[in-house]
């Protein structure tokens, strides 16, 4: 949420961060309601001391008319109070639903466009294989090598469901291992989150739980909702706390399932393990202070980058469009592996990205540091990043990796947690109709 005196003293400046990110948000509606809210909250203080001068002035000896006019007063003060604190919260909650649309702002580098295409390439990394043979996509490598199963996920769960089989499933556990190695030699504290949240946590990350737009899966009557990644958990870990100044940056890594509806994906680049409504992330998160949250953003990405480059899987780094970013993210930059089996002939995929939030998430949660030079409380800045999508990573290795005799090398980062350096085809047990 952004900063409501901000918004007024910088409203042009805010009407075109919205612009630019082609989204909707009446600023001006905003504007009128911030000046309504004011002026009935300072209604309210001077009622509220005309009552207290009114309780003062009865302890005092007086005649019983007097009293009997200062108990009439008092009781008018009440009945005024009451209308005006309805009205001061009607208008109150009119304001934040407002508010809650209108996005962080976004760095000023950050390349304006509305989709993907717009995306500025900043970096690339690896070399994309040249095959001597047709390549499969990972669909196909799946199937012929026992590793997944998208017919019976969708027999049991439905459509974007998966089962994980044979070298499949050490390979996802590899995975997770091979990132939280790297985290805790980094100094984050890895965690296992909770694969619920409640909504107000959801909403304050800048998810939204309800409604047609939402991705997320909401668990009725329970006011909690399946979370979509552990940031919301992570960023929810110290919600409506004071943190020590010396305790920051505090970095967590949290691994969790993460369910997504994905309503209306489709489309050849969603087929596979691409897009599901389920998955293994190991994700990594930041509370940090504002003057070093663009450093720590950096820091994340090299990690990301650290992390791909291990996996030997050729990549590139884009800065986010500014209509791409989604509203909490000031800056976001996105890691897009080569999948050799994406369309004819291959191309780019996303597998990671690395947001900073700066206060945004902060004021909605209440997440605060007590500044030492200064002795006041401030909004600490929060960040995120993907360490391992285990879904999208599999199928990177899996299309990257390929040989001609139809087995797959295990990159060798992973062996050690694998046991194995390679998957072959392998004779299938007949199956029960």
């Amino acid at each position: 949420m952004r900063d409501l005196r901000y918004i007024k003293e910088n409203s042009e400046l805010v009407k075109e961060n919205v612009r630019n990110r082609f989204m909707k948000v009446d600023i001006d509606r905003l504007l009128l309601l911030y000046e309504e809210r004011n002026r009935a909250q300072q209604n309210l203080e001077e009622l509220r001391q005309r009552r207290n001068d009114n309780s003062k002035q009865m302890k005092g000896k007086m005649e019983p008319s007097e009293r009997e006019k200062l108990i009439s007063e008092g009781k008018r003060l009440k009945e005024e109070i009451s209308a005006k604190e309805e009205e001061f919260r009607r208008t109150d909650s009119q304001l934040q639903e407002l508010a809650k649309l209108v996005p962080n702002e976004a760095h000023p580098d950050a390349p304006v466009g509305k989709e993907e295409k717009d995306n500025l390439e900043l970096s690339r990394w690896g070399e994309i294989p040249n095959f001597s043979f047709a390549p499969k996509d990972h669909i196909e490598l799946g199937a012929e090598l026992d590793l997944m199963d998208f017919e019976s996920a969708a027999r049991v769960s439905g459509p974007k469901f998966y089962y994980l089989k044979n070298e499949a499933v050490y390979l996802e556990l590899a995975l997770v291992r091979y990132a939280l190695d790297k985290l805790q030699q980094r100094g984050f504290t890895v965690t296992i989150t909770p694969d619920i949240a409640k909504e107000e946590i959801v909403e304050g990350i800048g998810f939204n739980p309800r409604g047609a737009e939402s991705n997320i899966y909401n668990l009725e009557d329970t006011g909690t909702c399946l979370v979509g990644t552990a940031e919301i958990t992570l960023g929810g870990y110290h919600a409506g706390r004071i943190l020590d100044q010396k305790e920051l940056p505090l970095r967590l890594a949290g691994v969790s399932h993460c369910f997504r509806r994905e309503a209306g994906a489709a489309g050849q680049f969603s087929k596979g393990l691409y897009r599901v409504h389920q998955f293994t992330k190991v994700e990594m998160f930041v509370y940090a202070t504002p003057e070093s949250s663009e450093g720590l953003h950096g820091e994340l990405l090299e990690i990301e980058e650290d992390i791909f480059r291990g996996l030997r899987i050729p990549y590139r780094v884009v800065d986010t469009c500014t209509g791409d970013l989604g509203a909490p993210a000031y800056r976001k930059y996105d890691l897009e592996a080569w999948m050799p089996g994406r369309g004819e002939g291959g191309d780019w995929g996303e597998v990671t990205s690395t947001s900073n939030c700066t206060d945004f998430q902060a004021r909605r949660l209440g997440v605060r540091f007590k500044d030492e030079e200064t002795g006041k409380n401030r909004y600490v800045h929060m960040l995120n990043g993907t360490a391992i999508a285990v879904s999208r990573a599999i199928l990177a290795i899996l299309e990257n990796n390929q040989r001609e005799d139809g087995s797959v090398k295990v990159p060798e980062a992973l062996v050690p947690y694998t046991g194995f350096s390679s998957i072959g085809p392998k004779k299938r047990q007949a199956r029960a109709e």
